[in-house]
């Protein structure tokens, strides 16, 4: 089984030993090289990486990994945990080829677990961190798509859970359903404009609503994920409040 996660970076950092691991510097255009694999050689979307965050490099997966029976995406300080090794070295911790390969037998999706927000919902969540208009247009995109992907929103928007970070490991068939559907909707968000982060934000509610609606075409799986570095709780708990009530 040929496996390849990308590692999504845009400066030098440690990465993951195990070979299925591809090292990517997104939105290379334009950039100096920091001594990995650019995600602007190919079918690319490199430049709009500014919008599209780490989805440029999943895109850029996507369209020229032609050889990978599995594809997926974590980011340079974000990883799958192994859940079979619980000990030693948070880096020795990282999910191993292996260990995916067993995991793919039995499932077609990878996924880390889902976050609660408890007191917001998923739309609430984004609405007071982000325009509402991209929200609004996004939702009537997928609409068009037809009733299910219209209930699959609204069992999204409602809900107070949900995945994030567009982390995932998904077999070649499914990557290839889930992109093909993901990219026109954001393409249409996009309109041209320059829209900073915006559309990598609103792809990770995107991901809950496509999983709903296949439901039962695709077996999915989470699995731990780990932050490599330390994290301010209070500030970014701080930060939370202050977005939903002020």
């Amino acid at each position: 089984m040929n496996i390849k996660v990308i590692v999504a970076t845009h400066k030098p950092y440690r990465m993951p030993a195990d070979s299925v691991y591809l090292p990517l510097h997104v939105g290379r255009e334009g950039k100096s090289d920091i001594g990995f694999a650019g995600d602007n050689i190919g079918d690319n979307i490199s430049a709009k990486n500014s919008g599209y965050c780490e989805l440029t490099g999943l895109y850029w997966a996507w369209k020229n990994l032609k050889d990978a029976d599995v594809i997926g995406l974590v980011h340079y300080r974000r990883h799958f945990l192994s859940m079979e090794n619980r000990h030693g070295d948070k880096w020795q911790r990282i999910l191993s080829g292996v260990e995916i390969e067993k995991l793919m037998a039995e499932f077609d999706i990878l996924v880390p677990p889902k976050r609660n927000y408890f007191i917001e919902s998923n739309e609430s969540q984004y609405v007071h961190a982000h325009p509402k208009e991209d929200w609004e247009n996004m939702c009537a995109i997928v609409r068009g798509h037809g009733p299910e992907y219209s209930a699959s929103l609204d069992k999204m928007r409602s809900s107070t859970r949900g995945y994030k970070f567009n982390m995932c490991i998904m077999k070649r068939n499914a990557l290839d359903d889930y992109c093909s559907w993901l990219f026109p909707i954001l393409e249409k968000v996009e309109g041209g404009e320059e829209k900073k982060r915006i559309l990598g934000h609103l792809s990770e509610r995107m991901l809950d609503v496509w999983l709903y609606v296949n439901e039962g075409k695709y077996k999915v799986k989470e699995i731990p994920a780990r932050f490599m570095e330390r994290q301010n709780w209070i500030v970014k708990g701080f930060g939370f409040l202050r977005r939903k009530f002020a």
